[in-house]
């Protein structure tokens, strides 16, 4: 996969701390876009951007929690590092329950969130790898014709009968044309095996 170039969302209604933590984070070569508000992040939000969020909890409007249950109610699946100057325990334990890499309290080491970030990035760069693997994944059998689409998924629903003789029999077929259309499954899912084909299928 091509390196994606990831974001770091700033999302404080402090212009001080905002201003401050992005110009620190451009400083160490990241991208930072920064918002004053949940509802300026949002309106702005593109999916096709990844990266993080370094989120403030307690701002006026939408609070850091509500954008974080709106986000995930809508799929919108970016790593949050939630900073505050006066979260509590029961808002931390919220905030990581519902997929926070971390909740780190006002004033906290820049290192400290260098590392949060590193591991946001980390979790976002294994999510594009997953996305792009199965989008060659669904790629690759939507070359199979449909024919060949029917004959796997007779394979995949009744993995004990696979023999082109039971295949062909259920098909009204014959075994030869079954021979000739599982070699060419193999070589459009580039599978190396039968057992390869249905494990690639199931997924």
């Amino acid at each position: 996969m091509s390196e994606v170039s990831l974001t770091v969302f700033v999302i404080d209604d402090d212009d001080d701390i905002r201003r401050s933590l992005a110009r620190a984070l451009e400083r160490r070569g990241y991208a930072v876009e920064s918002h004053a508000s949940a509802q300026s992040f949002l309106d702005s939000y593109d999916p096709r951007r990844a990266g993080c969020l370094v989120l403030d909890y307690g701002m006026p409007g939408m609070n850091g929690l509500e954008l974080q249950k709106h986000m995930n109610a809508m799929g919108m699946a970016i790593p949050i590092i939630f900073i505050t100057g006066h979260g509590g325990v029961p808002e931390s334990v919220q905030a990581i329950k519902a997929g926070a890499v971390d909740f780190l309290e006002k004033p906290f080491r820049q290192t400290d969130l260098l590392e949060r970030i590193e591991t946001a990035f980390a979790i976002t760069r294994a999510r594009l790898a997953d996305e792009e693997q199965n989008r060659n994944h669904r790629a690759r059998f939507e070359r199979l014709t449909a024919r060949e689409m029917e004959i796997v998924e007779r394979m995949v629903a009744r993995p004990s009968e696979i023999s082109s003789k039971e295949i062909a029999a259920a098909l009204g077929i014959s075994p030869r044309t079954v021979d000739h259309h599982r070699a060419r499954i193999l070589e459009k899912l580039n599978a190396r095996s039968v057992a390869e084909l249905i494990a690639l299928a199931g997924k």
